[in-house]
């Protein structure tokens, strides 16, 4: 899929599907490609395989192929699938790589797992994957602690086809979206629908979403209501959630895959 029509589809709702598994732990590939087949169906834009929501650093390489597998298969063209990389840059290249000759249309890569790589670090290896890749890349920043510079040095880079935002830093985000150059990459709300009306009115575009497996119909609505610019309307429902969301949260997010499954 080209940088244009993947930054398109980036403006509307990523969601990002659970992993289902067998009793005794492994990756059950027929349900998790059932589970992304229903996403699909529901009509959400991109289709996320082995995000946080679906467990990523829960799984071996091995699985995460398996994941991307299940997912290209379940999902059968309806829609795109940006399929989840990261750990080691051999290992995320490898990855990207795996995923591109199996049909995904773009890559996402996690954040980087060193506790001590500095924000200029981890920038380079957002954009030495980029360069590696055989699929548009979108970068997903997490940390704390990058600079405006930092950010357009990541939006500017051809490859780079969108920044999955996930931190509440929103004055850098707004400054970034400024300084950034527009037909770079796109900056997208990292933190779900409860974030997204904020996240529009700095500049972003399109969400994340684990809500797509629970009520996609719900993350579509949002969708539909920020695109309009009814503010009142997105935040009505977002409201609605909130309990939902807050469960999701606790203990430093740690029941967030465990309250969509419980769903």
């Amino acid at each position: 899929m080209s940088i244009e029509t993947m930054r398109q589809v980036l403006t509307g709702v990523s969601g990002v599907p659970v992993t289902a598994y067998e009793g005794s732990g492994e990756v059950e590939p027929r349900v998790t490609a059932q589970v992304y087949q229903r996403v699909a169906a529901a009509g959400i834009h991109n289709i996320v395989a082995a995000g946080n929501t679906g467990e990523f650093y829960a799984l071996t390489p091995q699985e995460i192929r398996r994941v991307h597998e299940a997912a290209i298969s379940g999902v059968d063209g309806k829609a795109p699938v940006t399929a989840a990389i990261g750990r080691s840059l051999r290992e995320a290249i490898q990855m990207a790589k795996d995923a591109a000759s199996i049909g995904a249309s773009a890559v996402m890569s996690h954040q980087p797992v060193d506790p001590f790589a500095a924000p200029g670090s981890q920038i380079d290896y957002f954009r030495d994957l980029a360069e590696a890749s055989p699929l548009p890349l979108v970068a997903y920043v997490r940390a704390e602690g990058f600079s405006v510079e930092d950010m357009v040095r990541l939006a500017g880079h051809g490859n780079v086809v969108g920044i999955k935002f996930a931190t509440t830093d929103l004055m850098l985000l707004s400054r970034a979206i400024e300084s950034s150059d527009p037909k770079g990459a796109l900056f997208v709300c990292g933190l779900a629908e409860s974030w997204a009306p904020t996240f529009a009115a700095a500049g972003a575009r399109g969400f994340t979403s684990g809500l797509v497996n629970v009520a996609p119909k719900l993350s579509l609505a949002v969708h539909a209501a920020l695109e309009k610019g009814d503010f009142t309307a997105a935040r009505a429902i977002v409201n609605k959630l909130e309990p939902f969301e807050r469960m999701r949260t606790k203990f430093r997010n740690g029941t967030n895959v465990t309250v969509v499954k419980e769903a």
